[in-house]
């Protein structure tokens, strides 16, 4: 299989899911929080391609011929998250001979560069299915409705404000991220107990929704928000932030909507001498560890880096005329625990490996992921 890797200049449109730019909505709330409990269909033990609910889309109408080429419009591969994520589909583009060119092009976090490379992508012609994850939500709408009018697209982790792609592949939803942590937070502390929001940025959907239900519960159970901040991702801001409020008063949780920059907050509490709070991070190994080192009461909510598997799967399966879960193929979204902890760590990898990769059978791990 060939991969190319293109870049170009970049406009921008944003995907969310089919409920647009409202990221305060109680009906896909309501409705995220009963797809955490649900059954998944698909085979046990590989959440990449099972799904909860929906329909499947009978795609042998479209007429494509294998091998064909998949190309790749990324929002970036500008942090952890993504790396793992993006190692994950290089990895599972090995299993299609269906796909016999791989094009990727990075916007590097940019609206703009990424309308530019799609629409540079559809003025080459040489794609006959397009994989988009967008940037933000609102902006890439339209460069993605302009893909659909040329050939099959799947989009997947953020969404788009369009029914157009063939799949919109995404875990339960940030909605579910926020409720996870934030009930383990109020199934912790009393009423009245100081909690610090930390964010990582705005205006991506599902970063947005987290908040909005997070914050939404907890705020339903009496807790004393003391403030929301965002971090940028950046260790040394989030540990600026952190001592700032400790000098406040008390925080009693530390809940995040993004857990990139968790050990630095935990770092703030050790090196001011306060003890660790209950704390919501994410999967990356540095967490899991210094939770599981420091004896923590801790969650680790999760928006699974399989889902990129799901994609190129799903991409195959749009080549091959095989039908396909659709227009939603919503992902099991589960979270780690303390019961289930010792599972997901693994000293082996990095520190900011994701766990929840859904690769560890994969023919290179872990030296594709950087382990050993």
């Amino acid at each position: 299989m060939k991969h190319i890797l293109m870049a170009a200049g970049a406009l921008a449109f944003s995907l969310t899911p089919l409920y647009a730019q409202n990221f305060d909505d109680p009906q896909e709330f309501a409705k995220q929080r009963d797809q955490l409990q649900a059954e998944p269909m698909g085979p046990e033990g590989q959440p990449w391609l099972q799904y909860i609910g929906g329909d499947m889309v009978d795609t042998a109408a479209l007429g494509l011929e294998a091998p064909a080429t998949v190309c790749f419009s990324n929002a970036g591969v500008n942090n952890p998250w993504r790396v793992v994520g993006y190692t994950n589909m290089v990895e599972e583009l090995k299993n299609h001979a269906s796909i016999a060119d791989f094009i990727h092009v990075d916007a590097e976090g940019s609206d703009d560069k990424q309308i530019a490379d799609i629409d540079d992508l559809l003025a080459g012609g040489d794609c006959d299915v397009m994989i988009v994850s967008p940037n933000t939500t609102a902006a890439l709408t339209p460069a993605v409705e302009r893909a659909c009018e040329a050939m099959p697209v799947i989009v997947f982790d953020r969404g788009v404000n369009t029914d157009c792609p063939v799949s919109f592949i995404h875990p339960v939803g940030g909605y579910g991220f926020g409720i996870q942590g934030a009930e383990f937070i109020t199934s912790k502390l009393d009423e009245g107990a100081n909690v610090l929001m930390l964010r990582i940025l705005p205006g991506v959907d599902v970063l947005e929704t987290r908040y909005s239900a997070g914050r939404r519960i907890l705020e339903e159970a009496g807790m004393n928000i003391v403030g929301a901040e965002f971090t940028d991702g950046d260790n040394a801001k989030t540990k600026s932030i952190v001592e700032d409020y400790l000098m406040r008063g008390s925080i009693d949780a530390v809940w995040m909507d993004a857990g990139a920059t968790a050990v630095a907050a935990i770092e703030a509490f050790e090196d001011s001498g306060y003890d660790i709070p209950v704390f919501v991070g994410e999967d990356q190994q540095d967490f899991l560890r210094k939770w599981q080192d420091e004896g923590l009461t801790a969650i680790a909510p999760t928006y699974p880096t399989y889902q990129w598997r799901t994609a190129v799967i799903a991409a195959a399966r749009v080549i091959e005329g095989e039908p396909l879960p659709g227009p939603e193929w919503v992902l099991p979204q589960p979270a780690i625990v303390q019961e289930n902890l010792d599972d997901y760590v693994n000293p082996a990898m990095p520190p900011l490996h994701y766990a929840m990769c859904g690769c560890e059978e994969m023919a290179d791990y872990p030296q594709a992921w950087g382990g050993n």
